[in-house]
This record gives structure tokens, sequence and C-alpha cells, in this order.
């Protein structure tokens, strides 16, 4: 059996890019895999302060806090966080902006 491995590319927009401090950047995974667990890789690789601002502590999910695109379709008209990502797929983070 061939493993084959998926690459995409990630993009944080707005707040998230200034807190990474680099644009866009690949990552890789030996095998299918959905968009939550990029998400929780993204939270593990990047800073504290990353997933602080990325995660809602209460729901234990970004929606809250982000606009999740891949292939410039949100992931809220696909399957949500169980959306599958393919090779070559394009993830984009936008953080939502909101006051009291």
């Amino acid at each position: 059996m061939v493993e084959l491995t998926i690459k995409i590319e990630i993009e944080l927009l707005g707040s998230l890019r200034k807190i990474v401090g680099r644009g866009p950047f690949s990552l890789e995974f030996a095998n299918s895999t959905a968009v939550r667990d990029v998400i929780a890789e993204l939270t593990n690789l990047l800073s504290p302060k990353f997933k602080q601002v990325l995660v809602d502590p209460e729901l234990n999910d970004p929606r809250p806090n982000v606009i999740i695109l891949l292939n410039r379709v949100e992931i809220g008209v696909l399957e949500g966080l169980d959306t599958k990502v393919e090779n070559g797929d394009k993830l984009v983070l936008i953080p939502v902006t909101h006051g009291g």
C-alpha cells in the first residue's frame, strides 16, 4: 500500500498573520485529513497566543473567531470542520472582529 503525502497551503490574514509573523506557508500530512486536524496541527506548531486567539475555549472551536475558507469556499457550506482536505488545497483563516 502506497501512502500519499498531502500538502496544503495555509494563509493567515489580519491579526493572525501578525501573531505568527509570516505569510503563506505549507503543511504536510501523511494521509487524508480533515480541517479540524489541520487546525489542531496549527495550534500545536504555532505560538500559544495563536491558539488563544483562534480557538474559543468554551466551545473548543475556532469558528466563532475565524472564517475558514477551503479553496475559497467557507467550510460551513461544506462539511464544517469534518471537511476533508486534499493535496494542493488552500486553507485561509480570516479573523472575525467583534466588539462589545
